[in-house]
């Protein structure tokens, strides 16, 4: 099974969401504006992937920060802003059945790692 992590109303998301729609991928959706996101599943991804690709520095809630919040130097400080500011959060996140770990809307990466549930 697939999870996709994000906010509903993200219109990247509402691509995704398509995107595994059409293509018959099965998935549970994890709204981590409304149910939140734990620290560890954060340092979980940032170890997988570096915190780096998981900060969103193109949203409005990025511009918002101050420069003192925008300075992260450390994986701690960086899962700790995203945990109070989920909507830092590249859109979507998704973990594969496999234990891949997909971050944004990359339509290669999606058809690559993303089949169809066996029916």
């Amino acid at each position: 099974m697939v999870t996709i992590y994000g906010i509903k109303n993200c219109d990247t998301m509402k691509k995704a969401f398509a995107w595994l729609d059409e293509h018959g991928v099965a998935y549970t959706f994890h709204d981590y504006k409304k149910a939140g996101i734990s620290s560890g599943k954060l340092h979980e991804w940032s170890k997988a992937c570096g915190w780096r690709s998981l900060v969103n520095t193109r949203g409005t809630t990025w511009r918002k920060l101050t420069p003192e919040q925008q300075d992260i130097q450390t994986q701690s400080a960086a899962v700790q802003l995203m945990v109070d500011n989920p909507s830092l959060i590249r859109r979507p996140v998704i973990e594969t059945a496999g234990g891949q770990l997909l971050v944004g809307f990359d339509l290669s990466n999606y058809a690559s790692f993303l089949k169809p549930e066996a029916g």
